[in-house]
């Protein structure tokens, strides 16, 4: 019984701290301009350091029109991880100008392999997997939000 409890335990605790790590949804949608026409997203910014370490960790789900936009304080290469995190994304790498310069598409959950940059970027957002190919998402397109180019 004691078994059964400490494992009830730490199941409610991941649930619990698993949604004590969702950022709240941006009231201005994301957008992104492709050659078949605009998409948009629901995203969460990850604008600290703090907000950008947790990311999509110990997230089971996101809905199909939502993604998380992180935000460094600098251009520079980034290098981004799956580690703790059960979803598989679609990594896109934007420029200073919310121009997307890389994607890596379906990158593996629980990974602690290294997703880097294809060079100098700004942003990262992060989407489910699959997004970007069904949606015609390609670099060169163009993403636009309030926290883009800020």
């Amino acid at each position: 019984m004691r078994c059964f409890r400490n494992i009830l335990a730490l199941v409610f605790t991941f649930m619990f701290s698993a949604a004590a790590f969702a950022a709240p949804v941006d009231p201005e949608r994301l957008v992104i301009e492709t050659e078949t026409g605009s998409v948009s997203f629901a995203v969460e910014l990850a604008l600290t350091p703090e907000e950008r370490s947790i990311g999509l960790m110990y997230r089971p789900s996101m809905g199909a029109k939502h993604g998380m936009l992180f935000r460094f304080d600098q251009t520079r290469p980034v290098m981004m991880w799956m580690k703790n995190t059960p979803l598989a994304l679609d990594m896109l790498f934007l420029d200073d100008s919310g121009t997307i310069v890389g994607i890596a598409p379906d990158t593996v959950p629980f990974s602690e392999d290294i997703i880097s940059s294809p060079g100098h970027v700004r942003y990262v957002l992060e989407l489910n997997a699959g997004t970007a190919r069904r949606h015609g998402i390609l670099v060169g397109d163009r993403a636009r939000h309030r926290a883009i180019g800020k």
